[in-house]
């Protein structure tokens, strides 16, 4: 049993439910001690969440002519690969650099998709590949348009988008500009090709090379979370939800037809094949059906377009963030934000207190994350020059984390308080409810 007057050792992360009330008993303890060197009290603390979360919320694409909004914190582009790949193993990032400090100049981070096939459009396979004597793509129709769609036998092409996202982590796994990275094949990286000529190592790559691909992106990021489409479960073209190794894979999920009619039946066993718990460790998230104009019109309405609210959809799937280009045709930027507020994390300190030793100030908190899923990157409660050694990553709904900031210099308010976070831009803030007088 620790003695009143012992130093407090550090918390690991993930700290125990059932090592909770010790700290506090501890600091209790100490403050009905004989000796004056020890001093408890209970710490005021007054903070409110006003705004969308960093990471979270309703997204905008970037060329909105709404985008300039502290409504949204998140917004969304395609990329193409030919618009870094210069030749073979030449980049050039300074599209991609120019897109994420546009996005950047307003606050907002982004959330990047690479495809290669998009209906109507030419691939966006690097020409130096596109016109080798041994690379041969198909053209098909495909949502009634004239496609251009990727030849996967080609090793050159394998080999390019692995290297892609080896050159791509290297230079933006821990850059704050971006959020998200989503990827994946076939129409619109959505890991399908429902519409147009769908044939394994051929129009899409085959199960062998999936595998090997999601392998490497789950070694090269660490940091920036990295999603594949919901459509990935699909066991007829994809190996995914018949491995283990492959399931147990650090990818998020995205779905592309949230809230539409038929998401309990279809999009929902999806999200399941991927593992009920993947939300635990990685994000979810995707887009309001364009299924038909309704889906678009109603999203956020009360009842949702077919009978599920926004908040209760997201809360059901653990969603961080949905893009919803369309919303504001339909809805003020007040209800925007409202619905973005009731997607990802939002934390609340439930108790603080302050103790004094002759030799070290310690502050204590407990948090509990009261929001829908948890913060997918590293964040510390802070004050000035001290952080805590507990970080705020992965603290799931429902649950509970002691957090403590020791020798702490000079006197401690509370209002001094702050998360901080690398993951984030200089002008965003990751903001906490607390009401402790």
């Amino acid at each position: 049993m620790l003695h009143p007057f012992q130093p407090l050792r550090p918390i690991a992360v993930g700290l125990s439910l059932l090592c909770l009330p010790l700290i506090f008993a501890v600091s209790t303890s100490a403050q009905d001690g004989n000796s004056p060197s020890v001093s408890r009290s209970n710490l005021p603390l007054q903070s409110s969440i006003d705004g969308v979360q960093p990471m979270t919320g309703i997204v905008l694409w970037h060329d909105h002519e709404k985008v300039a909004t502290d409504a949204i914190s998140l917004e969304f582009r395609y990329c193409g690969y030919d618009e870094v790949a210069t030749g073979p193993g030449q980049w050039d990032f300074s599209k991609v650099d120019q897109i994420l400090d546009d996005i950047a100049s307003r606050s907002h981070q982004a959330i990047l998709r690479f495809r290669f096939v998009y209906p109507g459009k030419t691939t966006t396979v690097p020409a130096f590949i596109r016109d080798a004597a041994d690379y041969h793509e198909t053209v098909d129709k495909s949502e009634g348009k004239q496609t251009h769609f990727c030849d996967w036998s080609n090793p050159a092409l394998q080999q390019f988008t692995l290297d892609f996202y080896t050159e791509f982590a290297k230079r933006y796994d821990s850059d704050p500009r971006i959020a998200f990275v989503q990827t994946g094949f076939g129409l619109w990286s959505e890991y399908h090709i429902y519409d147009g000529p769908m044939e394994l190592g051929k129009t899409f790559p085959s199960a062998e090379y999936q595998s090997k691909f999601l392998q490497r992106l789950d070694q090269q990021f660490d940091s920036l979370p990295w999603m594949i489409s919901i459509d990935a479960a699909d066991d007829e073209f994809t190996p995914i939800a018949a491995d283990d190794s492959l399931l147990a894979l650090d990818f998020g999920l995205f779905d592309d037809s949230f809230l539409s009619k038929s998401h309990s039946k279809w999009n929902a066993k999806n999200w399941a094949s991927m593992g009920k718990d993947r939300w635990h460790r990685a994000p979810g998230g995707g887009e309001f059906s364009y299924y038909n104009r309704k889906d678009q019109k109603l999203a956020l309405s009360e009842s949702g377009p077919n009978g599920v609210s926004v908040e209760a959809s997201s809360r059901d799937f653990h969603v961080s963030f949905m893009i919803g280009n369309d919303q504001p045709k339909y809805q003020p930027m007040d209800r925007i934000r409202e619905a973005g507020m009731a997607m990802g994390y939002r934390f609340q300190v439930t108790h603080a207190i302050l103790w004094k030793t002759d030799l070290r100030t310690t502050v204590a908190l407990k948090v509990a994350n009261t929001g829908v899923a948890p913060l997918y990157r590293d964040a510390f409660f802070a004050l000035p020059g001290k952080r805590s050694q507990q970080t705020l990553r992965g603290l799931l709904p429902g649950e509970t984390r002691v957090f403590t900031i020791e020798n702490i210099p000079g006197e401690v308010s509370g209002n001094d308080i702050r998360i901080e976070s690398e993951a984030i831009l200089p002008k965003q803030a990751i903001q906490f409810f607390a009401d402790l007088k």
